[in-house]
Order: structure tokens, then sequence, then C-alpha cells
């Protein structure tokens, strides 16, 4: 009897644990190659550079990057609340000018000037916020003294040497998640805003003028860049910005996100930045107003790093027809002169990414479904090891897993279809 028992043990565990090999197989990565880097709407700033290299003029660039526009000139003057801190749960500000004031107010008090302040905060001090329960709790900080001031939804904070306060020109630090930026000018906001899933966060914002305050502070490429190119960004830059103005997005108590979201808002570091940032200056002030229009009106000047060789269409990357966004050749962004790092690449994507991505609860196979005549993916199926099915956009599977462009490949992925990309109508 004894010599069945094994046996019998064997059957057991093979009826409980199925084998290995007939096991579906999750991979624990996936691989992709590509080349470009951002969405590719509109102007490629590596190609912009390449063109004011060979001697383009910047109205010639983005008459290139963007048809049937105008470049006229616009009142670019207007004020726009500009999101520096996002989702926060504290936040420290300070002034290093000697001489230099904080003073802190309740409220979002705007423009007002007869407005008296709650305290005043010396050089020597700090002002730090905190979110508790659905409001902003301020405390200034002296050394290793607290004094708190009581808590609000909101505080408006300004500085010297301002259109708002008098007296010393004042240079402002804010920090948040371990990194420091400074600011130089406007006032500042500190909401307690409700999220859907965080509950209440701290959004900063800073209010500042259009047409330099702003301006200044925006660091989209490098100050370095010839002349032309920098005038081309900052046509772009000024033109994007007028097109968000006055759009209040509750979410970050803003008009437009100092990241790479919208555009990337460096403050007071961009224009100081020694030998080239007064290049940048230049270039907002010699283009004073200019603005890219259709039918009088700024249009969204989308514009990102550098393409897969072909700029890419709104209506491709996200749905939504911009006669302006025209797909036109940009081969200067597989130069690997010009574009080293971005001419072309390779990503290792995790299953955890790839299937939040997707939500679902793994991935086991992707294919590319179909291609835009540009080269980037236009559609991107994924199949769980449940046999559940899901298809993205490749622009929105790229903005998801955080590789650089739509303009990729699979590598090494059974049953992915690498689809020709079809002519251009």
């Amino acid at each position: 009897m004894r010599m069945f028992k094994p046996l019998f043990l064997a059957l057991s565990v093979a009826i409980a644990f199925p084998l290995q090999s007939s096991a579906i197989e999750v991979p624990a990565v996936f691989q992709v190659q590509g080349a470009g880097y951002g969405h590719g709407v509109g102007m490629s700033q590596i190609g912009a550079r390449a063109k004011a290299l060979a001697g383009e003029t910047a109205t010639a660039i983005l008459s290139y990057y963007y048809k049937d526009v105008a470049i006229e000139p616009l009142d670019d003057t207007k004020i726009l609340r500009v999101n520096v801190g996002h989702l926060l749960t504290s936040a420290k500000m300070a002034s290093g000018t000697q001489d230099a004031v904080l003073q802190i107010f309740s409220g979002d008090i705007g423009a007002a000037q007869d407005v008296v302040p709650l305290a005043v905060v010396s050089v020597k001090s700090s002002l730090n916020f905190t979110i508790v329960g659905s409001t902003v709790l301020p405390s200034i900080v002296t050394g290793k003294k607290t004094v708190s001031i009581p808590r609000e939804r909101i505080f408006t904070v300004r500085w010297s040497g301002t259109r708002y306060l008098a007296g010393v020109d004042g240079v402002i630090s804010l920090t948040h998640n371990s990194a420091t930026k400074k600011y130089r000018y406007g006032q500042m906001q500190f909401r307690a805003v409700k999220t859907t899933t965080l509950g209440y966060r701290l959004e900063i914002t800073n209010s500042v003028r259009l047409s330099d305050e702003y301006l200044w502070g925006v660091s989209e490429v490098p100050s370095s860049w010839p002349e032309a190119a920098l005038q081309a960004q900052a046509i772009a830059s000024r033109t994007y910005a007028m097109s968000k103005a006055g759009i209040y997005r509750a979410v970050c108590d803003c008009d437009l996100y100092g990241e790479i979201s919208d555009q990337t808002f460096l403050g007071y570091a961009k224009e100081t930045e020694k030998g080239w940032g007064q290049l940048w200056k230049a270039a907002v002030t010699n283009t004073a107003g200019l603005t890219l229009t259709q039918g009088g009106k700024p249009i969204a000047a989308y514009f990102s790093s550098s393409s897969g060789g072909q700029t890419e269409t709104s209506v491709n990357a996200w749905g939504t027809e911009k006669s302006y966004t025209q797909s036109v050749a940009d081969l200067s962004s597989l130069d690997p002169v010009l574009n080293p790092r971005f001419y072309k690449w390779d990503r290792t994507i995790t299953q955890a990414s790839v299937a939040e991505a997707f939500a679902l609860p793994d991935v086991v196979t992707l294919e590319i479904i179909k291609k835009n005549a540009s080269g980037t993916v236009a559609t991107i199926k994924a199949t769980s090891s449940a046999g559940i099915q899901k298809s993205l956009r490749g622009e929105t599977f790229r903005s998801r897993t955080k590789i650089p462009s739509a303009y990729f490949a699979l590598v090494g992925m059974q049953n992915a279809v690498e689809p020709t990309p079809s002519p251009s109508p």
C-alpha cells in the first residue's frame, strides 16, 4: 500500500498547482525604442535652432511650423496667475535681500493697496505654510522661535520692490519638495484646494505681468541659442500664455502651470543666468507684443523639444483639430549632433507602469495597431492575462508611461504589429 502514496501525492500536487509551462507569463518589463522628445505638435525647438543656425529669421521659423497664422502685436500686459507649487502639504518662503520685507495678508487681495497686513516678516525670518484640515496655517520662524498666524483658506504674500509694495528690491526664495526657486516679481497666493483623492492640498500661485515678469522667467530653451531661435520661442511662449490667460483653473488656482504641462517657469534664475540671461530678456523685449493669431485671437502655440523626423498634428495627438498644427518635415530632430539625447532612445517600462496606464491588473502583450503618417503610434493595445483588451492613443500611452515620445516601436514583443505608416492624405 505504501508504494501508491507517493503517486497519490504527486497527482494531488499536479491538480492543485498546474505545470509552469501551461501558465501565462506576465513580463516584468517592456522594451521600446524611439526618437524625439515631447508630443511633437507645433514648433520643434531643435528644428527651430537648426533653422536659426542656417540663417532663417524668427518669422520664417514660426511660419514653417504654424500654418495659416498671422504674427501681430497684441496687448500682453495682463496679469497671469502662474502655479509654482502644486498638491503640497507644506512650503517655506524667505527673503535673502538686505532690508527687504515680506508682508502677509488675509485672503486673495488682488491689486488692493489699502489692506493692513497680518504681519511683517523681516529678512532674518521665514514664513512657513502647512495644510491643516481644509485650511492653511502660516507661521513666522525666527531662529528657534515660531509664531503662528490664525489659519484660513487663503493668504496673500507681498515683498518689497514690486508694484504691490514699495521699498528695497526683494528677491524671495520658495522651497517645497526639497527644491528652492527664486522669484522677483508680483505677489503670491497660498490657497487650500480640495482634491478628488488627497483631501485638501496647498496650491501656490505667482501673480505676474505676462509681457515681462512672466516671460523673463520662462525657461524652455537655453539662452545661449541663436537669436532667431530665442525670438521664435519668445513669440511662441507669449502666444501660448495669451491663449490661457483669464481661463481660471480651480484645481491649481491658476491660469497655467509653471511646469512642463504648460511652460516651464524658472523665475528670477532665468534672467540672471550668468553670461546668457540677458540674451533671453532681449529676445522677449525685442519681440514685444508679437503674437501668433488666427482671426485676431492667440492660437494655442504648442511646441516640443523634438520629433521623430516629422511633426505631429493636434488631432492625432489629442483628438482635437487645430488647423495651424500641420505635420511638416523635421529632420534636424534626427541629427545626433543637434539632438544628442533624443535623436534615438531606448527605454524599459515596468509591468506596473504599463498596467496602470491601461487600468489593467496586468499586461501580457502589447500591440501597435496603427501608426500615424508622422510616424507616431496612433493606437496601442494591451492584453491582460485574463484576456481583457484595452487600447490607448500613442500620445496617452507616452504621457502615462513617461517615455520620451510617441515616435516609438516595441522591441522583442511577440504578436506586436509594426505597421508601415499610412501615406499623408
